[in-house]
């Protein structure tokens, strides 16, 4: 299969994800309103089916399309959102193979902050059922949507890819919630709006924890608060009321500390005790902090020896649902020959049923027969059948043989030749 997929469609998948961009830069390349977008992207860029993928973690497009022209497709995302000099240095594209290796990958969890969610797959499912409904793909799409979505869920009965977290901001809720009796009745803070935050506030608001969120300027967390969840606060404000606070997890890329030793020894939460944990790399919380009474202090690398453990115990799954995507790309590989060889096959069948009509015709004015005459009837019934027996066999192996073998243009050229076809 090549990267064009067939001769008149192109497979392109663009997508901008947190793996390159940070929470509140994601937000920016969000579509308010999905159907006008579906509409533009279907009228313009000679894109004939489009399937959006649109959650906290990533905006993705799914087209098939006759040309590939990348800017014109980035100049109507970027019409589509509230910034106009969006910049898609974050973006990352795919095509054919890549873009089908990258779904399947996504439908099982491969792709996700923590490895092996289930929430994608099913977010996967409603934007495919969505485009179906709406009639925003034809048939070109549903073939490969169908059989990622078959895959995912394969991936996950049969493998424990998405049993336990494995994330280090999941794992430091996991502690402060075993640290803690009444988890839920603490008073949170998060510092940091990027990856590893994202990760904390899905786990705090999973078990249902309020919690306020910190960032260097109040318009990021805002903006954080809105996609992931939790209550924006002044970043000023948050560093001067530790005295309110029990719990503090920091997730920041400052290059100095941002919660030091005397600001923590002089707030009077600590005789109540106080738990912080510095998820940051380099570090933003100064070591010291640790040695203050009624201040339990975890840091990243105590965390990362956790998730390692865990990710070593996983990484069996990991491999499994590698080994099934692999097998779930050469079915598609598969599939898309069989494809290629049905024009072929429905040209031949209707070049002999023209030869059959003809001679039909031929046969019945020589015995003076009459179109509405059973024996008109009879004879016509025998001439499919004659057809239907003859090519059925051959071209069921036909289709068979294209779909085993690597050299299909091989196998379709000599066929071709056989029956004297010329593709159009």
């Amino acid at each position: 299969m090549s990267p064009e997929i067939t001769d008149e469609l192109k497979l392109l998948n663009v997508r901008v994800t947190h793996k390159k961009a940070p929470i509140h830069v994601l937000e920016k390349f969000t579509f308010k309103d999905i159907d006008k977008v579906y509409r533009e992207f279907l009228t313009s860029n000679g894109i004939r089916e489009c399937v959006i993928i649109q959650t906290c973690n990533r905006v993705e497009l799914f087209l098939a399309l006759e040309k590939i022209d990348i800017d014109r497709i980035f100049e109507t995302w970027r019409k589509n959102t509230e910034i106009k000099d969006l910049s898609f240095e974050y973006a990352e594209v795919d095509q054919g193979k890549g873009a089908i290796n990258h779904l399947l990958r996504l439908t099982s969890g491969l792709e996700s902050l923590v490895v092996g969610e289930d929430q994608i797959l099913g977010q996967v499912k409603r934007s495919f059922e969505y485009s179906r409904q709406n009639c925003y793909i034809d048939s070109f799409l549903p073939i490969i949507f169908e059989h990622a979505i078959k895959v995912g869920s394969r991936v996950r009965t049969n493998t424990g890819l998405n049993k336990g977290s494995v994330s280090i901001g999941s794992m430091a809720v996991n502690l402060a919630d075993e640290y803690f009796d009444d988890f839920q009745n603490k008073k949170v803070l998060l510092i940091g709006t990027g990856e590893g935050a994202t990760l904390v506030a899905k786990s705090l608001k999973k078990r249902q924890v309020n919690f306020d969120v910190a960032s260097r300027t109040y318009e990021r967390a805002k903006s954080f608060c809105n996609t992931v969840g939790g209550n924006p606060v002044n970043f000023e404000d948050a560093l001067n009321n530790f005295d309110k606070t029990d719990i503090i997890f920091v997730s920041t890329t400052a290059p100095y500390y941002l919660i030091t030793f005397e600001r923590i020894f002089n707030c009077a939460k600590k005789d109540s005790g106080m738990m912080i944990f510095d998820l940051s790399n380099p570090r933003t919380v100064d070591d010291k902090i640790a040695t203050i009474s009624g201040v339990k202090l975890v840091n990243i690398d105590q965390i990362a020896e956790i998730v390692d453990r865990n990710l070593n115990r996983r990484r069996e799954e990991v491999r499994l649902a590698e080994e099934m995507i692999q097998g779930g790309m050469q079915n598609m590989d598969l599939l898309f020959r069989k494809i290629k060889a049905e024009p072929f096959v429905v040209s031949i069948f209707k070049i002999v049923d023209e030869v059959r009509n003809r001679e039909l015709s031929k046969a019945v004015r020589l015995l003076g027969i009459k179109k509405g005459m059973k024996e008109y009837e009879i004879m016509e019934q025998l001439s499919f059948a004659i057809v239907e027996g003859i090519l059925s066999t051959p071209m069921n192996n036909f289709r068979k043989e294209i779909g085993n073998t690597e050299k299909n243009e091989d196998v379709l050229n000599i066929v071709s030749r056989i029956f004297n076809y010329e593709p159009k």
